[in-house]
C-alpha cells in the first residue's frame, strides 16, 4: 500500500494544535476585511475577537478560494515523494474551493499516472468539515488504504449533521442569504434563525426561535432527535466569539446525552464573514442531515 496524506482546506476551522495532532495539510482560503487581506491560517489571520469586533462594526468582508495553481503547489511535494493525496474539500454548495481542488487533482493525475490523487466534496462546512476530516484520519490510523478512507467519507457525509444559529441577521443580509426586510424585522423582534447544511451542501434556514436561549436549545433538540449512539460520539461545537455560550451548550449536551467528548473551536474568518458575530454551531453524526 502506497503512503498517502490527507489534505483539507481552512474552512474546517481547525486550530493549529488540531492540525498538528491529526497530521493534516491545510490549504488556506483568503479574506479581505476592510483594507486588510490575509490568508485564513494561524500565522496570518487576526485573533478571533479582533476579527468579529471589526466585522460587527460594519467593515466589509469578502472571501476567496485558493486557485488551481495554489492547489497544485500544495499537492505536488507529496506526489514527488511518491505519496498519494486524498483531498477533503469545503462544500461545493457554498464555495468554488472544491472545484479548484478537483481541477488541480485532475491535471496532476495526468502528470503522475502512477499516483492516486483523490478528491471528495464533503458538502460540509466549519467544524462539520473538521469532524469528517477527523473521522477520516482515525480510519487511516486503523491502517485503511486511501480508497477505503474515501469510501468511508462518502458513506459518512449524509449523516454529518450541521445545526447552527446566529447572533443577529445583519451578516446573513450582507452576504445575500437573507433579504434586508426580513433581517430588519427579525432583529427588531429578536427572531433567531436555526439553520443547517443540507444534503447538497447548501445553507438552509429550517425554523425560527424567539430569542437566543431558545435558538440554542433548538440545536440540542435536533441532536436529541437524530444523533446516532450519542454516548459513543465525539462532537464538535464552533462559535463566533461567544465562547461562554458554546461551553454552556457543551455542558447541556454532556448532561443529557453523555457524549464521549466535545471539542470547541472558533468559527474562522471565512465562515464568520458570512455568518457573523454570535454564530453557534453544533456538529454530530445523525440518522440523516
Amino acid at each position: 500500500m502506497r503512503e498517502y496524506v490527507i489534505v483539507t482546506d481552512s474552512c474546517c476551522d481547525f486550530s493549529q494544535d488540531l492540525i498538528r495532532d491529526l497530521d493534516l495539510t491545510v490549504i488556506p482560503l483568503s479574506v479581505q476585511l476592510g483594507e486588510d487581506r490575509f490568508r485564513n491560517c494561524p500565522d496570518e489571520a487576526p485573533e478571533s475577537h479582533v476579527f468579529y469586533t471589526r466585522l460587527s462594526r460594519g467593515e466589509p468582508a469578502q472571501t476567496s478560494a485558493p486557485n488551481v495553481e495554489e492547489f497544485k503547489d500544495c499537492f505536488l511535494p507529496f506526489l514527488r515523494q511518491g505519496k498519494d493525496v486524498l483531498y477533503l474539500g469545503f462544500s461545493s454548495g457554498l464555495s468554488g474551493t472544491y472545484h479548484n481542488g478537483a481541477m488541480a487533482a485532475e491535471e496532476l493525475q495526468e502528470e503522475f499516472p502512477e499516483a492516486k490523487v483523490i478528491t471528495v466534496d464533503t458538502l460540509c462546512a466549519s467544524m462539520g468539515q473538521g469532524l469528517l476530516v477527523d473521522l477520516a484520519v482515525q480510519e487511516k490510523r486503523k491502517g485503511k488504504d486511501i480508497e477505503a478512507v474515501r469510501d468511508f467519507v462518502r458513506e459518512t457525509i449524509p449523516h454529518l449533521c450541521h445545526w447552527f444559529t446566529v447572533g443577529d441577521l445583519s451578516q446573513l443580509r450582507r452576504g445575500g442569504r437573507l433579504s434586508a426586510g426580513k433581517a430588519i424585522v427579525g432583529n427588531l423582534l429578536n427572531i433567531k434563525p436555526v439553520l443547517h447544511v443540507d444534503d447538497q451542501g447548501h445553507l438552509v434556514p429550517m425554523e425560527s426561535a424567539k430569542g437566543r436561549k431558545k435558538s440554542i436549545e433548538a440545536l440540542l433538540k435536533h441532536m436529541e432527535e437524530s444523533a446516532i449512539d450519542p454516548q459513543n460520539q465525539r462532537i464538535y461545537i464552533s462559535h463566533g466569539d461567544c465562547l461562554d455560550e458554546a461551553r454552556a451548550l457543551a455542558a447541556m449536551i454532556q448532561e443529557r446525552l453523555h457524549v464521549v467528548s466535545v471539542t470547541i473551536g472558533d468559527v474562522g474568518p471565512v465562515i464568520g464573514a458570512h455568518s457573523g458575530l454570535g454564530t453557534l454551531a453544533l456538529f454530530f453524526l445523525g440518522t440523516q442531515r
